[in-house]
């Protein structure tokens, strides 16, 4: 299983005081030497954390794999097909949120999503969608043209009780399967940690965990590259 990190919250604290460290790119780099298989950032519309120069300058530095979450967005579209990352992931965005709630829903922008994602055929830029482990939501992706699905795993982690997250892990496993025989490519992310993350490291359809918030809180503890390391040996 491989480790893509967010670098998201590098940015939240430089933002904190509006200065210049730290830096993302600097965080991403490191991230990189620690073993992490792709940089994930997410440039939100209000850029409350990534900013546009952190982007460009992420593209320039990143040679793992970078991997642009953003809304449906003509802005966005444009931005992506500019920069070109090896992949964009659309996920559902709300001002108000602290953090992306829940998966998109595919079933009421179905359509929009059919042209948005016409210019990235044969970019050279792959696409994902971030959604529920839900058979329906997995179907139509595949028929929209996505190449990946990341699962999300909030519902999981927000679990209380053993047989709760028992119940959700089976879920997430039942739909990664399903789409893997669709042919799609299948990561998992949100609300992931150091202690929650171990089932996920026996479901082989998982290809990929994206992991942010849980490392970058250890790693104020610990440091950067220890913190992934760590994430590493358990996943691994």
């Amino acid at each position: 299983m491989r480790l893509a990190v967010n670098i998201d919250h590098i940015a939240t604290l430089r933002n904190a005081r509006n200065e210049f460290e730290p830096d993302p790119v600097a965080a991403a780099l490191l991230a990189e030497k620690s073993g992490a298989a792709g940089i994930v950032c997410h440039l939100r519309e209000d850029r409350r954390h990534i900013k546009d120069n952190d982007l460009q300058r992420l593209r320039q530095a990143v040679s793992t794999k970078l991997d642009l979450e953003m809304a449906m967005t003509p802005e966005m579209q444009h931005i992506a097909l500019q920069t070109k990352p090896e992949l964009i992931t659309l996920v559902p965005e709300k001002r108000e949120e602290l953090t992306t709630e829940g998966g998109f829903n595919i079933t009421v922008h179905y359509n929009t999503l059919v042209e948005f994602l016409k210019p990235f055929k044969g970019s050279g830029i792959e696409s994902s969608i971030f959604i529920e482990p839900d058979k329906k939501a997995i179907d139509l992706a595949e028929k929209a043209g996505a190449d990946l699905i990341e699962l999300h795993t909030g519902s999981y982690a927000l679990k209380t009780s053993n047989e709760e997250r028992v119940v959700e892990l089976q879920r997430i496993r039942e739909a990664a399967t399903y789409a893997k025989n669709l042919g799609l490519k299948v990561v998992a992310g949100h609300g992931l940690n150091y202690l929650n993350i171990k089932p996920f490291t026996e479901i082989a359809e998982i290809e990929e965990v994206s992991i942010g918030h849980a490392i970058i809180a250890r790693a104020v503890l610990i440091g950067l590259e220890e913190a992934i390391r760590e994430l590493l040996r358990i996943i691994q």
